[in-house]
C-alpha cells in the first residue's frame, strides 16, 4: 500500500510535548510510540482515538510516570508520528487490530492498564479481550465497543457523514469543537501538525465508517465474541466519562452493568467534552494512580 510519512519538522517545538519518540515496525509500517517512566514498572498502555494523537495525552503521562508507572502511548497507524497509508480503504477495523496486536507482542507488553477513549476503545477493549492474560485493569473514558446491535446516536451519523464527505476536514478544530475549553494557538497546530494536506488524512476520514452500525458488519462478531470475555472480566475495571459527550453519554452506566469487574470500583464522571483529556487531565490521571494504588 502506498503511504506517506509526516515530515519530522512538522513536530518540532511542540507546546507541552518533550517526550522521546520511539519507533517500531508493523505490517511494513513505522509505528511512533511514547515511553515514559520506570522501564521495569508495570505499563499503563494509553491508547487515543480520533481523529487525535499521543498529544492528547501529554499532561496525563508526566502525572502517571512520576507515581512510579511505566506509560506507553502509540499514535495509531494514519496519526500523529506514525506512517499513514494514503487510500481510505487501506484502513479497516480488522487491519488496526493487526496492527496494535503486532505492537503489543513485538514490545512484549504484560501486566497492562489500559486507558482509552474514543478509538482507543474500539481497539483496546478488543485487544484486552483477547489477550486477557496480558491485561491487569481497565480505564475507559468516553468509549465503547459497539457491535452493530444497538442504534447508533445521531451525532455520530452526522460526524460519519461530515468525514466521509466533506470537502473541508479541519482535524484541530474537531478537536477544539469536542473539548470545553478553547485550544491556544500552538496546541491547535500541535493537532494539525501530522496533516500537512489531505493525502495524510485518510486514517482520520475512514474511522467513522468503520464502527460497527449494523448487525452484519465486519467487525460484528468479534466485537461480540470480545462482550463475552468482558461479561466475565473480574479484574478491575474503571469508567471515567465526561459529562458532556454526546456520543458516548449513558455508556459508562452499561458497562458498568454488564462487566463484572466494575462493581464497587470509583466511577469518576469528569468535566469536559468529547475529548476530556483536553478539559481534566489532572483528574483523569488521577484516578488513574488511585485504582492503580489499590493494586499494589
Amino acid at each position: 500500500m502506498d503511504f506517506v510519512r509526516t515530515p519530522e519538522k512538522r513536530f518540532e517545538r511542540l507546546l507541552d510535548y518533550p517526550f522521546e519518540p520511539h519507533y517500531l515496525e508493523v505490517g511494513g509500517l513505522r509505528i511512533h510510540y511514547l515511553d515514559e517512566g520506570p522501564s521495569d514498572a508495570s505499563p499503563i498502555l494509553m491508547m487515543h482515538g480520533e481523529p487525535s494523537w499521543s498529544y492528547l495525552y501529554r499532561h496525563m503521562i508526566p502525572i502517571c510516570a512520576a507515581a512510579g508507572h511505566r506509560v506507553i502511548a502509540p499514535d495509531l497507524i494514519g496519526f500523529g508520528k506514525s506512517d499513514k497509508p494514503t487510500a481510505i480503504d487501506d484502513y479497516s477495523y480488522q487491519q488496526h487490530m493487526d496492527w496494535m496486536q503486532s505492537f503489543l507482542d513485538q514490545l512484549d507488553l504484560n501486566n497492562i492498564t489500559l486507558v482509552c477513549q474514543d478509538w482507543g476503545s474500539l481497539l483496546g477493549l478488543r485487544l484486552a479481550a483477547e489477550n486477557p492474560d496480558r491485561f491487569r485493569a481497565i480505564v475507559v473514558g468516553n468509549g465503547m465497543l459497539p457491535t452493530g446491535d444497538q442504534k447508533a446516536p445521531p451525532a455520530f451519523k452526522i460526524w460519519k457523514n461530515f468525514a466521509l464527505h466533506s470537502p473541508w476536514f479541519p482535524i484541530a478544530r474537531i478537536i477544539n469543537t469536542g473539548s470545553f475549553r478553547k485550544l491556544g494557538p500552538d496546541e491547535m497546530r500541535a493537532y494539525d501538525a501530522p496533516f500537512p494536506d489531505k493525502k495524510y488524512k485518510a486514517g482520520a476520514r475512514a474511522f467513522p465508517r468503520l464502527v460497527p452500525m449494523h448487525p452484519n458488519d465486519p467487525a460484528s462478531e468479534a466485537n461480540r465474541n470480545a462482550w463475552k470475555v468482558l461479561e466475565r472480566w473480574e479484574k478491575p475495571f474503571l469508567t471515567t466519562f465526561s459529562n458532556g459527550d454526546p456520543i458516548t453519554r449513558g455508556g459508562d452506566a452499561y458497562m458498568q452493568k454488564r462487566i463484572p469487574g466494575a462493581k464497587d470500583q470509583p466511577h469518576v464522571t469528569l468535566k469536559g467534552g468529547h475529548f476530556l483529556q483536553e478539559d481534566s487531565p489532572v483528574a483523569f490521571a488521577r484516578a488513574i494512580n488511585g485504582l492503580l494504588a489499590t493494586l499494589s
